[in-house]
Formats: C-alpha cells, sequence, structure tokens
C-alpha cells in the first residue's frame, strides 16, 4: 500500500509536479500545443495567403513588372521562331517597334504599380514581417493587376466619364430625391465598391457613405489614391492600361495612349468610410433614432459575383432598416462551372426579392405612387472598355429600386 505522507515529502511528486507546471505556463503564454512545437523547432505550418488578401495583392501589385516581362519575353521568342523571311516582313511592318513600345509602357505602369505595393507595406506593416512577396509560395495575379489599372480609367479618369455617367446617373438620381438637410443622418452602404467612385460621389452628395469591399486587389489601388503621401493633385499619375492586349486594333498608337488620373482627389471624411472585408460578415449599424441598418444599399455590378445569390440578397434585405431602398444596376454574369450555387435569370432574381420581403416597383411609371426615377428598366452600359478598340461588350443592366417591406 502506498504511504501517501511518503508520496508528498518525497521528490518524485515535485519531479512530476514540475513540467505540469512548465506546460501549464507554456500554454497561458503561447497558446496551444502547435505554437509549442513551434517555438521549439521552428514552423511546421505552411501560410496560405487568400486570392483576394493583401498578401496576395501587394505580391501581385510588386511582381507586376517581372511578369510583364515574362510574358514580353514569350512573345519575342514566338516572333523569333517565324523563319527568316517572316522575321524580315515583321520587321518592315514595325513589329519589332511595338514590342519594344510595350516594354516602355511596362515601365511606365511600374512606376504606379510598385507604389501601390510600398504603399501596402507601410499601411500593413503586420503582414509582412518578412517581404512576404518576394517569397516563391506568393505567385502574382497580373490579370487582377491589369483589371484594376483600367479601373482607374473607368473610375477615376476624364476618359471614363462617359462610362460611369451610364451607370452612376440612375443611381444617383434616385438619392437625389431625398431633400438635402435629411441626408446628413441617412446611411448609404455600397457593397463591391471596387476603386470607390460611386461611393465617393454618393458622399459628395451628404450621405454617410461605406464603400465596402472584400478584394485588396482593389482597396490597395483606392487607398492609392487617397493617401496624402502619393497622390496630392488632379491627373498627377499616368498609365498605358490597354498596352497588354493587342487584338482588336484598328492602329498600334491607341494602344500605347497615356491615361491620366485622378480628375478629382479623393479623401476619406465624416462622409466617406471603408469597410474592408467580406460583405456578408457586414453588420447593420446602430441608429441614433433605435432603428438599425442602412438607409440606402446601392449594388453596382455587385449581385453576379456572389457564389450564393440568395444569400446575397437575404442579407442585403437584413442590412437595410425597415423601409429601406435597394438599389440595383449591374448585369448578370454568374460564376460558371458549378462554382456558384444558383444561377438566376433575372425573373428568378426579381421573384426572389419579393420572397425574402422587398417590394420592387415596376416597369410601368403609372404603378402606383412610384417616382419616374425608381422605375425598373435596362440600362446599356459597357465596362472598363477601350472606347478605340474594334471590339465592344455591350450589357443590357438591369436597374431597380426595391423597398424593404417586412
Amino acid at each position: 500500500m502506498i504511504d501517501i505522507h511518503h508520496l508528498l515529502d518525497s521528490d518524485y511528486l515535485l519531479a512530476c509536479l514540475i513540467p505540469l507546471i512548465l506546460l501549464v505556463l507554456s500554454l497561458k503564454i503561447l497558446g496551444n500545443p502547435r505554437e509549442i512545437l513551434d517555438a521549439i523547432f521552428g514552423s511546421t505550418r505552411r501560410h496560405v495567403v487568400g486570392h483576394f488578401s493583401v498578401q496576395r495583392a501587394a505580391a501581385s501589385y510588386a511582381q507586376y513588372a517581372k511578369l510583364s516581362r515574362r510574358e514580353l519575353a514569350a512573345m519575342r521568342a514566338s516572333y523569333n521562331k517565324m523563319s527568316w523571311a517572316h522575321r524580315h516582313i515583321g520587321y518592315d511592318l514595325g513589329y519589332t517597334k511595338k514590342l519594344a513600345r510595350l516594354e516602355d509602357s511596362i515601365g511606365t505602369n511600374a512606376h504606379v504599380t510598385e507604389a501601390i505595393a510600398s504603399l501596402a507595406r507601410e499601411e500593413f506593416p503586420e503582414e509582412f514581417p518578412q517581404a512576404t512577396w518576394l517569397q516563391p509560395e506568393v505567385h502574382g495575379d497580373i490579370s487582377r493587376v491589369r483589371e484594376s489599372l483600367k479601373h482607374f480609367v473607368r473610375d477615376w479618369s476624364d476618359e471614363g466619364r462617359v462610362e460611369r455617367e451610364r451607370t452612376f446617373a440612375p443611381i444617383l438620381d434616385v438619392l437625389k430625391t431625398v431633400p438635402p438637410e435629411n441626408r446628413a443622418q441617412m446611411r448609404v452602404l455600397v457593397p463591391g465598391a471596387g476603386l470607390g467612385r460611386l461611393a465617393w460621389d454618393i458622399s459628395g452628395l451628404g450621405f454617410q457613405t461605406t464603400a465596402n469591399e472584400l478584394s485588396y486587389f482593389m482597396n490597395l489601388a483606392f487607398r492609392f489614391l487617397l493617401s496624402e503621401k502619393y497622390t496630392q493633385q488632379p491627373q498627377q499619375h499616368s498609365l498605358q492600361p490597354f498596352a497588354s492586349w493587342f487584338s482588336h486594333q484598328k492602329t498600334t498608337d491607341p494602344l500605347f495612349r497615356s491615361i491620366a488620373f485622378p480628375d478629382v482627389v479623393p479623401r476619406l471624411s465624416r462622409n466617406l468610410s471603408l469597410a474592408e472585408q467580406d460583405f456578408l460578415s457586414l453588420r447593420a449599424p446602430k441608429g441614433e433614432d433605435g432603428t438599425d441598418g442602412y438607409d440606402f444599399i446601392v449594388t453596382l455590378f455587385f449581385i453576379d459575383t456572389s457564389l450564393n445569390a440568395i444569400e446575397t440578397v437575404q442579407h442585403i434585405h437584413r442590412l437595410l432598416r425597415p423601409g429601406g431602398k435597394w438599389i440595383n444596376l449591374g448585369p448578370l454574369l454568374w460564376t460558371g462551372g458549378g462554382q456558384a450555387a444558383v444561377e438566376l435569370s433575372l425573373e428568378e432574381v426579381l421573384r426572389l426579392a419579393e420572397i425574402v420581403g422587398f417590394s420592387v416597383y415596376g416597369e410601368s411609371e403609372d404603378e402606383g405612387v412610384q417616382p419616374a426615377v425608381e422605375r425598373r428598366r435596362m440600362v446599356e452600359c459597357e465596362y472598363t472598355a477601350d472606347r478605340t478598340a474594334m471590339m465592344r461588350w455591350l450589357y443590357q443592366a438591369a436597374f431597380w429600386v426595391a423597398t424593404k417591406a417586412r
């Protein structure tokens, strides 16, 4: 039989308790057993970088020049595979000079992309403790960077004004029906805000506006314009955003045209704030009158980016205050390949809105007391288009205003 008193007085108990105490202290300090192993043997985990994360976006901007020059090298290699006679004809056509101009345009665009990468490092230092974007496992996405560069044109250049006005006007016309003296107390959410021009324009009408965007490819580009360090005056920056695609061109020179931006300098203010997160993670804001929710939610080219349209429409409804309005303008270009849970027709989307609890205005101007600006209709428009190209991609975008009825 074990003598308890002898055991308590012995060194055996102390020898058993010391490791246990050390384990408890380690868990307290380091958090979990995996972190203790990491501390002893070095990290055993591979950090997974999200596709739209600040790390991948910054890496992509930083690697833009390298990846673009790699593509250019492949283009030159393809050219050099031709026979001498065909290369001579290509030379007479000026194709080698065209490739040289492409190399110059890469350098022009890199001034912007490298500045955006530097801004990311400065504004998110905790995300780049060891120059993450230089690590081999973080691969840049050059297509996303090129898309963002074209958004500078659409949202913040004189060349993009016609395209903006075509899509912004129906939305702004609805918001302008609110008396100016009432706007300061009203909240507007713009999900999928991109580079923020629509949200900025809405804030200029006097509404408390939140620009919501998940992708840091967009967020970093918008922050580049908002930064007093990087953008101080209109037309300060210049890009050649269409140079990377030689197809559908009448002549060569428009490919390499430089576009200055921004046409105006945006800044965050009392009326403009950012919500850099997944739309579905947003919560309704608290109202001073005790009523939670936004007065307006504006979705421009947004609904079809959802992988679950039912969940998205339900969340729009949840975020609005009673009687709040959802203003939508956009196509239904669903993510294919079975990635989207549902790919709905316009008729199905409108029926979904009614099922969720919206009242959607109709197409007839004499339906009830509906204001003419809120009439449901189709709007023909383009999106980040090259106005000089031989190809035009026209959307018949659906516009509607829906009220949270229940």
